[in-house]
């Protein structure tokens, strides 16, 4: 089962949720109708979530190319996504439309916006320090084009 496509983009979903999962039990337990700290508290979260995904980002552009790291990471934040905005709410002991429609579309975008700046932080960190797979296997066909000996030219 580990070895399927789709259990690591499983397995990263589900710690995105859990992170929204712990900060909801933390306004909840903590902070409940105080809504300066709600509000402290997801952009805590929210960027909780970049740093994971930068993270991820940086290990993965590291071992495979962008067009297979990438679809299952956005896949993945997708999926955390989903769960935070329509399943979370109910640990709360709310409902995903309680604090209405904008409330609802501007968890999507922040969301969207941490999880797109923490992929782009980690991909351009591992492609500054020429870490990522494409630097890595431009750095391996020069050093194999350098190495090769001559070819001599017979008369």
């Amino acid at each position: 089962m580990r070895q399927q496509r789709w259990f690591p983009i499983a397995v990263l979903a589900l710690s995105l949720f859990a992170i929204n999962v712990v900060a909801r039990l933390v306004i909840r337990i903590g902070f409940h109708g105080n809504d300066t700290a709600e509000s402290r508290a997801s952009v805590v979260m929210f960027s909780i979530i970049g740093l994971v995904l930068a993270t991820v980002t940086f290990v993965q552009c590291q071992r495979v190319s962008v067009s297979r790291w990438l679809p299952d990471l956005a896949a993945a934040a997708v999926g955390g996504m989903l769960l935070t905005v329509l399943v979370g709410p109910f640990i709360s002991g709310d409902t995903p439309f309680s604090g209405g429609a904008g409330n609802f579309f501007s968890q999507i975008w922040l969301y969207g916006a941490f999880a797109i700046v923490g992929t782009l932080l980690g991909y351009w960190i591992a492609t500054a320090l020429g870490r990522d797979y494409r630097s890595k296997s431009l750095r391996a066909y020069a050093k194999a084009r350098t190495t090769r000996p001559r070819r001599v030219v017979g008369r």
